[in-house]
């Protein structure tokens, strides 16, 4: 992709994590000519031992700071957001806040039906295990964390990456894993108020958002969405094994994207 002027683009992390996630992933969206913005969520940047108050932070919340963010940009831009980040970057569209949307392996809006056993039994431990975890801080897992989410990265980087883990709010992950129970509807995104094309990436392997449901995800954007599932690999796209072929990806379809009113359609080979 040349470089040329760019809208802005702001990279929306998961949860459990920060704006260090995209440290590598967004050098190729920099070296395109994007300005990359990569804020924090509302208390990520407090450690291992963050506030009480994190418990009680809503999605609504998270999207109510980057609505903030973005509007002191000089124009719309395109949203890049990973898991959680996903979810969040589609309920800012749904807003009018979005040129594009870029997501990688992104959570479910409320509504979206679990399409596997894992996705239904971890909700159920979470509701079932220690009662109801809204107002709760909720710590890393190491061991969920090392099966699930980083399980493409060896053992020397999933250790480094995990260290910088931090904890996440209780609310929100409720509102997400057990959104049926959640009468605010926090993580509503009235699909038809999306208007820009969207890009959705999931790895083959990943279990914690699999590919089919993120296939429903992209189904309910009715055309304006183009899937891409990718072979060998899991949840953690922003840092695996040939990430940057996945920054590659994402690059070729933002060129179309930003130049033509309907979503480009890409080969459906896999990144190399």
């Amino acid at each position: 992709m040349a470089k040329r002027s760019r809208p802005p683009l702001v990279m929306i992390h998961g949860a459990f994590c920060g704006p260090w996630a995209f440290d590598a992933f967004r050098k190729p969206f920099e070296a395109a000519g994007f300005k990359v913005h990569a804020p924090v969520l509302r208390h990520h940047d407090a450690g291992r031992n963050p506030p009480p108050a994190l418990g009680h932070v809503s999605l609504l919340d998270y999207a109510s700071d980057l609505e903030a963010l973005i509007g002191e940009l000089d124009e719309t831009p395109v949203l890049l957001g990973h898991s959680m980040g996903g979810l969040l970057a589609q309920m800012l569209a749904a807003r009018g806040k979005a040129r594009a949307l870029v997501l990688l392996a992104p959570s479910a809006p409320w509504g979206v039906l679990p399409s596997t056993l894992f996705e239904i039994a971890s909700a159920q431990a979470l509701l079932f295990s220690g009662g109801d975890y809204r107002g709760q801080v909720i710590a890393p897992n190491y061991r969920i964390a090392a099966a699930h989410s980083l399980d493409k990265l060896d053992s020397k980087t999933l250790s480094a990456v995990y260290s910088r883990f931090v904890p996440e709010s209780g609310q929100a992950t409720f509102e997400i894993m057990n959104w049926s129970f959640d009468l605010r509807r926090a993580a509503h995104v009235r699909a038809r108020d999306v208007a820009c094309p969207i890009l959705c990436l999931v790895g083959a392997d990943d279990k914690i958002n699999p590919p089919s449901t993120v296939a429903r995800i992209a189904a309910r954007y009715h055309g304006r969405a183009l899937l891409e599932e990718l072979k060998g690999h899991s949840h953690w796209l922003i840092g695996e094994s040939g990430c940057d072929a996945i920054a590659a990806r994402a690059l070729r379809w933002l060129e179309a994207a930003l130049s033509s009113s309907e979503p480009p359609r890409l080969s459906r080979a896999d990144p190399s």
